[in-house]
């Protein structure tokens, strides 16, 4: 459990960096939502880590085994185009920060890959619940680095400094990446190409019938999209509510922190009382609801000074999504976890989050030009209506009934 936090947090840190940070940087030097919102096209290895992650249930970099030594390379990598994106300048070299935010992406999303396999061998089937309700918190708590403390440290230093130091925080997980040990048994094996592209899918399909698994990939597509669009722009939305960095990063900080450890405590432990499947419905709900914060938030601003109010208001706002978020992704990746078969973990655990991330890349790219026609508020709404379809695919895939 104490590795499910390390690997949450290493995760965590450059997608949220993508998410928050990166927005704020841009904003503040006056590039326009369409433009930031298009960034989100940089994220697209996340959709396609499928393609090559059969590839890495059977090379082992480094001789650490197949995965620690995937997991330190891109660690490694990772910490170096953090630190080095604070020198360019968006009105002078936005293509060269979009190149090194595809590079941040795409050795993300292979860590991604080497570190949900490593946890899923990591787990015995009882362990998942839990190990991955903590996991996701760590992913979610990774956030208040580049969300909050860099935010916060933006308004003192030079961009370079602040991209620096939070380079910095991947340190921890390349200290436990050489720490650790490999998965027993989980050493690189010969395959012919059928047995690593093939055979993964046509046993995923096999073992759950064609339709159902269809059903199971259109829910993996569905239950994250409205709140996936709502919080692709949070951070512009905040700054153009009239909040300024600093207030975004403390509030941040304080908001959503507990509600995150709360959420890891309560998900985890009701996950092994009531199974994943109800954990499914329960937490959904929750996360549905948190996204008509966003609606409320922006009916109430934007505002002229920011006040006691303000602040408690957002408070709120950032507070709930947190819980309900967090709550809905613990049961999530528990869901991809169990749906996964330990022969071919990279690769299954890999198609289902790729399958997952596509509308936090793909569609979120036009969230910039909704909202520039839409308005905040009608935007916000519409992820509300957005996140019910993947609701009632768990009528399907997820019975209430049927315990999990």
């Amino acid at each position: 459990m104490l590795i499910c936090i390390f690997t949450g947090f290493a995760s965590g840190l450059p997608f949220y960096l993508l998410l928050q940070l990166l927005p704020a940087w841009l904003i503040s030097d006056g590039v326009n939502i369409k433009t930031i919102g298009a960034f989100s096209l940089t994220q697209i290895p996340y959709i396609l880590k499928f393609i090559w992650s059969p590839f890495m249930d059977n090379i082992s970099p480094f001789n650490l085994g197949r995965r620690r030594g995937w997991m330190l390379g891109c660690q490694i990598v990772l910490t170096l185009s953090i630190a080095i994106l604070g020198f360019f300048s968006p009105k002078l070299n936005i293509w060269l920060i979009a190149i090194t935010c595809f590079i941040i992406a795409l050795f993300s999303a292979t860590q991604d890959v080497a570190l949900d396999a490593f946890r899923r061998e990591l787990l015995i089937d009882k362990e998942l619940g839990l190990g991955n309700s903590i996991h996701t918190n760590a992913y979610r708590i990774a956030g208040l680095v580049p969300g909050s403390l860099s935010l916060i440290l933006s308004n003192y230093l030079p961009w370079n400094s602040v991209f620096i130091i939070t380079a910095l925080f991947m340190l921890p997980a390349i200290i436990m990446t050489l720490l650790v040990k490999e998965p027993l048994n989980q050493m690189p094996k010969n395959h012919h190409f059928k047995d690593i592209i093939i055979e993964p899918f046509n046993e995923f399909i096999t073992r759950n019938g064609l339709k159902t698994a269809i059903l199971i990939l259109a829910f993996i597509f569905l239950y994250k999209l409205g709140d996936s669009m709502a919080t692709s722009l949070a951070t512009p939305f905040y700054l153009q509510m009239g909040y300024s960095r600093p207030d975004i990063g403390w509030i941040a900080k304080n908001a959503s922190l507990w509600p995150s450890v709360l959420g890891a405590l309560i998900g985890g432990i009701l996950m092994i009382k009531i199974g994943i499947n109800r954990a499914l419905w329960s937490f959904g709900l929750v996360q549905v609801i948190s996204i008509l914060g966003f609606a409320w938030l922006s009916v109430e601003g934007a505002f002229n000074a920011i006040g006691t109010y303000q602040k408690a208001l957002l408070a709120i706002v950032i507070g709930f999504e947190s819980l309900g978020v967090g709550l809905g992704s613990a049961a999530f990746v528990a869901f991809i976890a169990k749906t996964t078969n330990p022969l071919y973990t990279a690769t299954q655990f890999a198609l289902f989050t790729s399958i997952a991330s596509i509308p936090r890349t793909l569609i979120n790219a036009t969230t910039g030009i909704m909202v520039e026609y839409l308005g905040w508020t009608t935007f916000f709404s519409l992820c509300t209506i957005l996140a019910i379809p993947g609701m009632l695919l768990l009528l399907k895939v997820a019975p209430w009934n049927t315990k999990s």
